[in-house]
């Protein structure tokens, strides 16, 4: 099926996370996976995964289950991550730079190409092989690179006017790291990453957790010894 095939985004999702696992296995060099293994790597249910596989047109074998390397090509196809993309960055601070430095996005099919700042100080520096270009360099580089993707890692008052550059030097996607939400219209496509956010779900479930413990412990019903009649 062709990688620009109508999915939905949640299961866009668990397919990524079965294509984790699918690498895994091959790096092993295991042949097959049954529909329950998959699913049991990822926390989804045989049956979910079957669903999931048949919106892609790809079906098991009975009894033999899934060949490993080719429903990890299926999958990467449809998710369009079997060629590569090429990413423009901007903003050179602390998750810039990290980013940068990730060696996994080329293994995955990103590549981060150039990498933009707007403070004079930055400019001109060196990050990771990449040399720090100034803002008015933007759409240039992005037509003469072809660039599809554009990487916010700006503080939130400074986000929105660098999606807009981004959206007008002509990105396809924008992945947003910047604390806020932006507006970039239907024609680009966004995906926000909100460190703060995950952090704060994650104590928030942890917080819940032991609430329930201590209401658990004090509500905890208590066995008291009864004296017999013949007691003294």
């Amino acid at each position: 099926m062709a990688g620009n095939a109508r999915v939905p985004r949640p299961t866009a999702q668990r397919l990524s996370l079965y294509l984790r696992e699918l690498e895994r296995l091959g790096a092993i060099e295991q042949v097959t996976v049954s529909s329950r293994q998959l699913g049991e790597s990822v926390g989804a249910t045989d049956a979910q995964v079957r669903k999931d596989l048949g919106i892609i047109g790809h079906s098991g074998m009975p009894g033999i289950g899934y060949q490993v390397m080719a429903l990890a090509e299926a999958i990467r196809e449809v998710i369009g991550v079997h060629k590569q993309w090429r990413a423009a960055l901007v903003g050179a601070g602390n998750i810039g730079r990290a980013l940068v430095a990730y060696r996994s996005f080329h293994e995955q099919g990103f590549e981060i190409v150039a990498v933009f700042d707007a403070s004079p100080a930055v400019v001109g520096r060196t990050v990771a092989q990449l040399r720090v270009r100034p803002m008015t360099d933007l759409a240039a580089t992005v037509a003469r690179e072809g660039i599809d993707i554009g990487i916010v890692a700006v503080p939130a008052e400074s986000a929105q006017d660098v999606a807009e550059d981004l959206v007008a030097a002509g990105v396809r996607g924008i992945l947003n790291f910047a604390p806020r939400l932006l507006s970039v219209g239907k024609r680009v496509a966004m995906v926000n990453v909100d460190f703060r956010s995950a952090l704060e779900n994650l104590v928030h479930d942890v917080s819940q957790r032991e609430i329930a413990e201590i209401f658990a412990a004090v509500s905890k019903p208590t066995v008291r010894r009864r004296r017999g009649r013949g007691a003294a």
